[in-house]
């Protein structure tokens, strides 16, 4: 399991992936589950991934393999977001077919899915969603963030907080603290987390930081999260119908 999630703000769009695929007592794996690719002055993208990782892996490595050929429309010559994210969605399909049959003979879950974001010159920032099947949807301002993997645990931080006019650092911020809500909750998700901020119309990728265990700065707002929920919690009035204090059944 995985956790991604991207944003598309008025100012830009911030994305975030963990590293964690396995876990057990004795068995925690971790790969990188994004990919950047940059021209600067001419384009900015970013792919975030989820699911069968066999999958995900040769799915973008297709892609940037037809991106050495100019003579076919590629990552590098698309001229719209839409068309990238039509010619991942073709990657996965080719894909699911090559490998699919052999993996579900072999009882191996073959959903994989993708985000994919950023910016080509000559229109705004775009952000997609791409399904299993190769085809995707595209954010919104009613939807400005995709979530794939485990989404549950994150999601209710995001919905409270994300709107089109946030700001980058506060996105930044809710971002881990969705990450922080589904570490605790889900052993499935976990660090090393790959975080990338793009300014709009900067075509260019140049925030990028990698989150390791330990990090100061993860742990001072994972605990400030922590508490601070707390003192809200325990400064929420009981209700007026709440249950009576049971008295003895045999008063000493």
């Amino acid at each position: 399991m995985t956790y991604c999630v991207a944003l598309k703000l008025n100012a830009g769009l911030v994305f975030a992936s963990d590293s964690r695929t396995n876990a057990g007592v004795d068995q925690i794996a971790s790969f990188k589950k994004m990919r950047t690719f940059v021209k600067e002055g001419d384009r900015s993208l970013v792919i975030l991934s989820s699911g069968n990782l066999s999958i995900t892996q040769s799915a973008v490595n297709l892609m940037e393999q037809r991106g050495r050929h100019p003579e076919l429309e590629n990552i590098w010559n698309a001229e719209s977001m839409f068309d990238v994210a039509t010619l991942l969605g073709e990657c996965m399909r080719e894909v699911r077919e090559r490998d699919g049959t052999f993996l579900i003979q072999s009882n191996v879950d073959i959903g994989a899915n993708f985000i994919l974001g950023g910016q080509i010159l000559g229109e705004p920032p775009r952000l997609f969603l791409i399904y299993a099947e190769g085809n995707f949807i595209e954010a919104t301002e009613a939807t400005p963030f995709f979530q794939i993997g485990e989404t549950k645990y994150g999601k209710p931080i995001i919905d409270r907080v994300i709107h089109a006019e946030t700001s980058l650092m506060e996105a930044i911020k809710c971002v881990l603290v969705s990450f922080d809500s589904t570490m605790r909750s889900n052993i499935s998700v976990g660090m090393p987390i790959d975080l990338a901020c793009y300014t709009a119309d900067s075509l260019c990728l140049d925030r990028q930081y990698n989150i390791t265990q330990g990090d100061a700065y993860f742990a001072n707002i994972s605990q400030r999260w922590s508490e601070g929920l707390r003192g809200v919690f325990a400064s929420l009035p009981d209700p007026e119908w709440g249950c009576p204090i049971s008295k003895p059944l045999f008063p000493s």
